[in-house]
């Protein structure tokens, strides 16, 4: 049985778009299975309620990206999870390093680390940020560069 090369490449066409559409949907699944995981959502709510690196991004607005899911520092598993999450304000944008494990009693997630890097290279710490620029002292500027190391 002969098939002409144009049935070929109609097949290939066809076989092209669906391969497509099948990884498109499975990118677009599992990023939304990120951005809906306690871990993730603790991360950006301790992001958001620090109005120190909130004005450091010129947020709001905020913009939470999506993660890059073949960054080899982000690592989930059943009792702990480690996300590099980028974000942007209208300033600047950065990566929240973030670190969470979860308490096997309550079977609820908890932050263990949350800095801000910004692509200016500032470090902060969001489970202990500075009250106010000016009263930062070189102690807890130190803090904040040690705070960004991982785990």
């Amino acid at each position: 049985m002969r098939i002409s090369t144009g049935h070929l490449q109609q097949l290939t066409i066809f076989t092209t778009v669906l391969t497509g559409g099948g990884i498109t949907t499975m990118y677009c699944l599992m990023q939304n299975k990120f951005a809906e995981s306690d871990y993730h959502k603790l991360a950006v709510q301790k992001l958001e309620s620090c109005p120190f690196a909130m004005e450091s991004l010129g947020a709001p607005p905020l913009k939470v990206h999506n993660i890059h899911l073949t960054d080899r520092g982000n690592r989930i598993d059943q009792r702990s999870a480690q996300l590099k999450i980028p974000v942007t304000g209208s300033k600047t944008g950065g990566y929240l390093y973030t670190s969470s494990f979860r308490d096997s009693n309550t079977n609820s997630w908890t932050l263990r680390q949350a800095v801000l890097q910004l692509r200016e290279g500032e470090i902060i710490n969001l489970l202990s940020p500075p009250q106010d620029v000016t009263s930062a002292s070189s102690e807890e500027l130190t803090e904040r560069e040690d705070a960004g190391r991982w785990d």
